[in-house]
């Protein structure tokens, strides 16, 4: 089954724009401290997710707090989190998460939502990943989008299953 990697900061928690400002949705009372960006967090977005058929999975330095803080807010249930490295990834134009997640998907297909993703990470993990693989870069101003999912679910749809 197809892996989608879940970056929060930006593709989730969207950080608005000068002519559009990030919108504030109600969502329940998630136990523990409330943190002050998830009123950005759309609701809608879960069920959205859930519906793509994908294994979703935490990609975030969020942790496990995303499944404690975010997941709640979105109705999903506990994900599994990609653990980073410790070590410091080599300067470069390469993101940091690329080679970890290329290693975690394991030649299985995946998509990567993220808003830091470049074309260093698309050439280098065409390379380097046996499977298909969609890296898709989400506008961090505006989060995941109804043409993010259209590109989403028109490149599974063409993925083998």
């Amino acid at each position: 089954m197809t892996l989608l990697f879940l970056d929060v900061d930006g593709p989730l928690i969207p950080f608005g724009a000068a002519d559009r400002p990030y919108p504030v949705y109600p969502g329940p009372r998630v136990p523990g401290p409330e943190h002050p960006l998830l009123t950005r967090v759309d609701p809608a977005l879960g069920p959205r997710l859930l519906a793509l058929g994908c294994v979703l999975v935490w990609a975030t330095t969020w942790l496990d707090d995303a499944n404690t803080g975010l997941a709640p807010r979105l109705g999903l249930p506990a994900l599994p989190v990609v653990r980073w490295p410790d070590e410091d990834e080599p300067p470069g134009p390469l993101h940091w998460k690329t080679r970890p997640l290329v290693a975690w998907a394991a030649g299985r297909p995946f998509v990567w939502v993220d808003d830091e993703i470049t074309e260093a990470d698309r050439a280098w993990t065409a390379v380097h990943h046996p499977g298909p693989a969609l890296l898709h870069r989400i506008d961090h101003r505006h989060g995941l989008t109804d043409a993010d999912f259209t590109a989403l679910e028109e490149w599974l749809a063409a993925v083998p299953r």
